[in-house]
């Protein structure tokens, strides 16, 4: 199994791509810390890795608090007995405020896509160093690399924001055996979906070159990729998978 022995934690993994992320990596062998606010779903993602015979626990964690963060990473190596895996998942969307210029809209959005991913690194990194290294997985967005009509501009600002952390990371831990590395989901169903329009809806796929969205499979495939040792040499990376929306 691609991740036998390994300890993950995954936040937003109580639905979407981070509970997929979560029950794929339980499947491949490895114990699966879910991480979210949702308690309800978030229990029944760790039910279902169960039911399949794979290991998961769910904690409640809010991204943006400090001390949830060093809770739920001491309780994941109190229990488990390290850190392996970071899969940084948790965010809002670009449409969560109607004001493009709502100033709390702008430092909510930031708070949980740049800070929440700053806050995880920071805890996790002297686990993963007492734990020889490992691989922290940061979700961005093909928003991190352009910007669009549609949705609070602090979306963008937050995604690119991580792309670039995350290189920064992977320069500074590298020798320490940490690897860091971005993905950039284009659009997937959960999004359009929730779309009010649907003449939008159908321009995404219109360009997009394979002429559909994404699944939520198709992302989890990437990041249990670069979680993995496979991606033992990579680091500092940008995986895209969005259907080749951004080379148009």
């Amino acid at each position: 199994m691609r991740l036998e022995d390994k300890v993950a934690i995954i936040t937003g993994g109580a639905n979407g791509m981070g509970a997929e992320e979560a029950r794929m990596f339980a499947r491949e062998g490895a114990t699966v810390v879910v991480a979210d606010m949702r308690d309800e779903d978030g229990e029944a993602v760790v039910t279902q890795i169960a039911a399949s015979g794979g290991t998961g626990v769910y904690v409640h964690t809010d991204v943006t608090s400090e001390s949830d963060w060093q809770r739920l990473v001491d309780q994941t190596v109190s229990q488990f007995g390290k850190l392996n895996i970071l899969v940084n998942n948790a965010g809002i969307s670009s449409t969560a405020y109607a004001d493009p210029m709502d100033i709390d809209g702008w430092t909510h959005i930031m708070d949980v896509n740049a800070t929440g991913v700053f806050l995880g690194t920071r805890a996790a990194i002297p686990a993963m160093k007492e734990a020889g290294g490992g691989s922290i997985v940061n979700i961005s967005s093909i928003m991190g690399f352009v910007g669009g009509e549609g949705g609070h501009p602090a979306y963008h600002a937050s995604k690119g924001a991580v792309r670039i952390f995350t290189k920064a990371i992977a320069v500074k831990y590298g020798p320490d055996g940490i690897r860091a590395n971005s993905v950039h989901p284009g659009f997937m169903p959960p999004m359009t979906t929730a779309t009010p329009q649907r003449p939008q809806r159908d321009e995404h796929i219109r360009l997009t070159p394979l002429r559909r969205t994404g699944e939520v499979h198709e992302v989890a495939n990437g990041v249990l990729f670069l979680a993995s040792d496979e991606a033992s040499f990579i680091t500092a990376t940008e995986l895209v998978i969005d259907g080749g929306f951004i080379s148009r």
